[in-house]
């Protein structure tokens, strides 16, 4: 399914009304069944549907790994994302029972938000990775020129998992904290540990964003807008460390600053 419609609508400019055929994005709802049962009903921008299966089930901790999978299936167009897996069955009917609609775009349940961090059924992050504002900086503004979606419609959000200058992968959609998922699936899938990258973010730092770091157990989140006091909460928690309004040369760093390694000043 093509992820973009031409759409015809009137353009005012100057106070003059003209033809115009504008492009937007698609948005579908894509239901995730586990061994034949639906798991959750997903708002989604209908690319890299896979990924997103991946990344938001390993986000859940209904599956541990990629080698849990032993088939996943795109159906009716995208609509039915149908996977075989090993998967823990108490985590899905917790799902059911508990979940919380969350705050980012697109309407998306979780199981993993309370707030009480410390309720919170992840690991603390172990990582020593680190990286320098200027790296940030540098790899931020590469970022931002390359989202092919955002470019024709103006109306996703968009997360990288960086590796390195040759290893990343980007992500595009409606609901901001898909794109995470998206993004560590795709890495997931090319055999790569989401731990061992750095996740970039175009939207906000919410409670939703950074428990999907948490459970991916990504250990820098980066974002050129603010977080919340809840998700600053869940990264100190859980030793994520937390940048925002990372722009040109400045940054905010919110939670484990050890992480950014600060410029020595030349002698």
């Amino acid at each position: 399914m093509e992820p973009i419609y031409k759409f015809n609508i009137k353009k005012i400019k100057s106070g003059k009304k003209f033809d115009f055929e504008d492009t937007l994005i698609k948005e579908i709802r894509t239901d995730i069944y586990i061994n034949g049962e639906k798991a959750v009903s997903i708002m989604a921008t209908p690319v890299d549907l896979e990924a997103l299966a991946v990344g938001y089930l390993i986000s859940e901790g209904i599956i541990g790994s990629l080698g849990d999978i032993e088939n996943i299936e795109l159906k009716n167009n995208g609509l039915i994302i149908d996977v075989t897996a090993k998967a823990d069955t108490k985590k899905i009917e917790k799902l059911n029972e508990e979940a919380i609609i969350v705050s980012g775009c697109g309407k998306s349940i979780t199981s993993n938000l309370n707030i009480d961090p410390s309720k919170i059924e992840a690991e603390k992050i172990k990582s020593q990775k680190t990286i320098t504002p200027f790296e940030i900086s540098k790899q931020m503004s590469k970022f931002y020129n390359s989202c092919p979606l955002y470019e024709q419609t103006g109306c996703v959000h968009t997360a990288r998992l960086y590796f390195n200058e040759n290893t990343y992968f980007d992500a595009e959609d409606i609901a901001q904290h898909s794109t995470v998922d998206k993004a560590a699936g795709k890495a997931i899938l090319a055999g790569l540990n989401p731990a061992d990258g750095i996740m970039m973010v175009s939207g906000r730092l919410s409670s939703e964003m950074v428990v999907k770091a948490v459970m991916h157990k990504i250990p820098i989140l980066i974002s050129r807008t603010a977080t919340t006091c809840l998700g600053a909460k869940i990264a100190d928690t859980f030793n994520l460390t937390l940048v925002g309004f990372a722009r040109g040369d400045k940054m905010n760093v919110y939670t484990h600053d050890w992480r950014i390694e600060e410029m020595k000043s030349e002698k």
